[in-house]
């Protein structure tokens, strides 16, 4: 499942509170997405949910994992104007790529048959990469028609599996680039395609508002909305202990009723 966006973690806080609290967002509904599929995993859920089949759930995932995404398109956006350097860059990635490390280890030990090889934080490490090495050239080369090129090319990833799908990539080695013809049995999976288009568009947008309407990103936003900003400026922590504390918490309450 969804998580959390790369972004520039030092700025300064009300700088991007805007895009902070649209991280937020997308942070609280991934947590209640997840903690429904904890209760239902646990048989606490009547009538039992069906996750992988239900379009109310596997909508909500898609919209979950797109609105992550496009944040993290957003947040490259904001560091490549800001001029962000390869040393933070490679900092911040090595977090991300570290996290995703520690997911698949814990998916192994909780779930050995659907363990996760490939999912939204290894997608997003991996798919970041792809931007930092391609966009600057991009932004060099084409100059101003760069953001309606990345919006084409966002569009080429999100078509490319109906087109070039094939069975040699449904195997764990090269699953992850999405060209596949039938679904991974896995607890997770955000393949590089089609999400890049989702983050591609994302920079793009992103892009386009810091040229355009910046204060669309950077304007002031209610107090009422100030905790989802500081929520999303702690999404990867918050990504990576959200799940142990509900599970914690609910195999302690399995334990106390049945005392």
């Amino acid at each position: 499942m969804p998580v959390p966006s790369l972004s520039p973690s030092s700025r300064p806080a009300s700088r991007f509170d805007r895009l902070d609290a649209l991280r937020g967002v997308a942070i609280l509904w991934m947590a209640t997405f997840h903690f429904s599929f904890d209760l239902n995993h646990y048989g606490l859920l009547t009538p039992a949910q069906h996750f992988l089949s239900d379009p109310f759930w596997t909508l909500q995932r898609t919209g979950i994992v797109s609105l992550f995404l496009l944040c993290a398109g957003l947040g490259q956006a904001v560091a490549l104007q800001a001029g962000q350097g390869w040393k933070r860059f490679w900092r911040r990635w090595l977090q991300v790529a570290g996290c995703a490390a520690l997911v698949s280890a814990g998916s192994a030990m909780m779930f050995p048959q659907s363990w996760i090889s490939f999912g939204v934080l290894h997608g997003i490490a991996l798919m970041l990469l792809l931007v930092r090495l391609t966009v600057p050239p991009l932004q060099r080369l084409a100059g101003a028609t760069a953001i309606p090129l990345l919006f084409i090319l966002g569009g080429l990833a999100w078509f490319a599996p109906g087109w070039l799908q094939h069975p040699f990539f449904n195997t764990r080695w090269w699953n992850w680039t999405g060209l596949i013809t039938q679904l991974p049995y896995t607890e997770d999976y955000v393949p590089v395609l089609p999400w890049l288009g989702v983050l591609l568009t994302g920079v793009g947008l992103g892009l386009l508002l810091l040229t355009h309407r910046r204060d669309w990103l950077t304007g002031p936003i209610p107090a009422v909305l100030q905790p989802l900003a500081r929520l999303g400026r702690w999404s990867l922590t918050f990504y990576m202990l959200h799940q142990p504390v509900l599970i914690g918490g609910l195999l302690a309450w399995l334990a106390f009723v049945h005392v």
